[in-house]
């Protein structure tokens, strides 16, 4: 669309098609709903000189006309990005993308050691070995009942618990990456000096705040509305 609104060009793109498209365009602004590959796509289309802005799906929705489609949501796009008034989101880092996947990732290995620990704690009841909650707790009491060969458990179970003491020491390591990962991050590494706070925090705030944008989120919008 012109400066003044009206459409000049209406054309729809495959992914492969939409950087090339871009580039033979002369310099523009691209809006953009901060949708599932949203912020790979802004930096993409802005190394190539383009001005990139991404609005939050909710305050493009308002200025969607009649029943939702591509075409109308890149004409509700156009619209709401020339809005004095619209509020934008940060387009992320690859950096910070990274730090938000750790973070995913972590969040997940935690709730599948959470559900390990209470098989193991489960299955231990069923044969009077109560253990107290917590990993401290149960993983002194693996190492009574595979070291002192305790008679309420049988072999069988106490292979298990062999295997599944494996899994959960593994678990520890691979929830351990993200720390390891944020202790050799630049961005943490700055808010952990303003801030004085810990790797694990720093990381997610510097993630998902405006501050660690500055230094420098999956499929692809369905509609970008592009303004001369």
């Amino acid at each position: 669309a012109d400066a003044k609104g009206k459409t000049i060009v209406r054309r729809q793109l495959r992914r492969r098609q939409l950087l090339p498209f871009m580039a033979q365009l002369p310099t523009c602004l691209v809006g953009m709903e901060a949708c599932g590959g949203a912020h790979y796509w802004a930096r993409e289309i802005a190394k190539l000189g383009r001005e990139v802005k991404l609005m939050s799906p909710r305050f493009v929705r308002p200025y969607v006309k009649s029943s939702k489609n591509d075409a109308r949501d890149a004409d509700a796009i156009c619209e709401a990005v020339a809005r004095p008034s619209m509020r934008f989101v940060t387009i992320k880092s690859q950096v910070q993308q990274d730090m938000l996947a750790l973070h995913r990732v972590r969040s997940l290995l935690i709730h599948e050691r959470t559900a390990l620990m209470n098989q193991m704690r489960g299955l231990l009841a069923e044969y009077g070995v109560v253990v107290a909650v917590g990993a401290a707790h149960l993983r002194r009491a693996l190492a009574e009942i595979l070291g002192d060969r305790d008679e309420r458990v049988s072999e069988l179970l106490r292979e298990r618990l062999r295997s599944f003491e494996e899994r959960f020491e593994r678990y520890d390591r691979q929830s351990g990456w993200r720390r390891a990962h944020a202790s050799r991050s630049d961005i943490p590494r700055r808010y952990r000096v303003v801030d004085g706070s810990e790797p694990g925090l720093s990381s997610a705030e510097s993630a998902t705040s405006r501050r660690g944008a500055s230094a420098n989120f999956v499929p692809l919008t369905s509609a970008i509305g592009i303004r001369r």
